[in-house]
């Protein structure tokens, strides 16, 4: 079971906005929207999406990390370098 799934609901009506903010932009560009304006949307859309990586992240760490470490053995380091090089990507990004 993935560690968001008790939150699933409100991940997928992130998601479902971030979408919307895609579709949004898609218009923009069909109708020759100011470059700026579209790099404004483009920017909010980037910050919607980086939110819900940092909920997911979160998420991660609180349910899957702290559940390997309770149980020991070497998936607790598997799972603490994986939450490491997925911070290390949302930072670079």
């Amino acid at each position: 079971m993935a560690g968001y799934s008790s939150h699933k609901d409100d991940f997928l009506k992130r998601l479902r906005r971030v979408e919307g903010q895609i579709r949004g932009l898609q218009r923009m560009v069909e109708q020759d929207t100011y470059c700026i304006d579209v790099l404004t949307q483009v920017s909010a859309a980037s910050r919607a999406l980086q939110s819900f990586a940092l909920q997911l992240l979160d998420e991660h760490i609180e349910c899957c990390v702290r559940d390997a470490i309770s149980e020991g053995g070497q998936e607790a380091g598997t799972k603490i370098r994986e939450a490491n090089r997925a911070i290390a990507r949302l930072v670079r990004s």
